[in-house]
């Protein structure tokens, strides 16, 4: 049985992709990596297929948030990960989080640190970033027990941007037990087209609703 699913949901991915599938690659646990074409119009499609990866396309975009849930409904791991395109995974990343759970059978998810780095062709190399790792992002940092999501459902396909305040509120509706560990699991790219970068009002209107709903309950 496999061990992993690891999914990536990605749009226009061809730049950085591969460094993402090769950090993959790398890990020493049994796995399948899911590529979500969200309506790539470059070569991730190719990319993925050459990297023997289950490729599923979507032909229009439909946002990394249902692209998350496509990944999930044919998943047939033990447990998930998400990935971007553009980050890398740390050597034993996979495996040093899967160790946690053999500790502690009422775990259903760990998390885990990111570092940020900037990209070698980042135009602004002087930008500020964080410069001590943190937690906070799904980005190849947080491993998910699959049946988590038997008990919390899909991502809200609704939302657009803010999908990770809305699932760490789920988690706390449903008493999920989440096991917090000091590594850095994995390195997040700051480039010029970060989602962040590019859907900034999404994410904020996102959030605020979010916040919204969190006050009223």
């Amino acid at each position: 049985m496999v061990k992993v699913s690891v999914i990536i949901p990605v749009k226009n991915g061809e730049n950085y992709m591969q460094q993402a599938i090769d950090s993959i690659k790398k890990q020493d646990v049994s796995f399948e990596l899911i590529i979500v074409n969200d309506g790539s119009t470059d070569k991730t499609e190719q990319i993925a297929r050459d990297n023997n990866c289950i490729v599923v396309n979507h032909e229009k975009s439909k946002g990394q948030v249902v692209a998350k849930n496509t990944g999930l409904k044919i998943a047939k791991g033990e447990y998930i990960l998400f990935c971007d395109h553009d980050d890398v995974l740390t050597d034993n990343a996979i495996s040093t989080m899967l160790d946690e759970f053999a500790k502690d059978k009422d775990i259903m998810v760990v998390s885990t640190k990111i570092k940020d780095f900037i990209s070698p062709d980042a135009k602004n190399q002087n930008q500020t970033i964080k410069e001590e790792p943190y937690y906070g992002c799904l980005a190849g940092s947080i491993l998910f027990k699959k049946e988590v999501f038997d008990k919390i459902g899909l991502f809200d396909k609704n939302i657009k941007a803010g999908e990770i305040i809305a699932l760490m509120t789920k988690l706390e509706q449903y008493n999920i037990k989440v096991k917090k560990i000091d590594f850095v699991s994995s390195h997040r790219r700051i480039h010029d087209t970060n989602y962040g970068k590019t859907n900034r009002k999404s994410e904020f209107r996102d959030y605020a609703a979010l916040l919204r709903q969190k006050l009223k309950r």
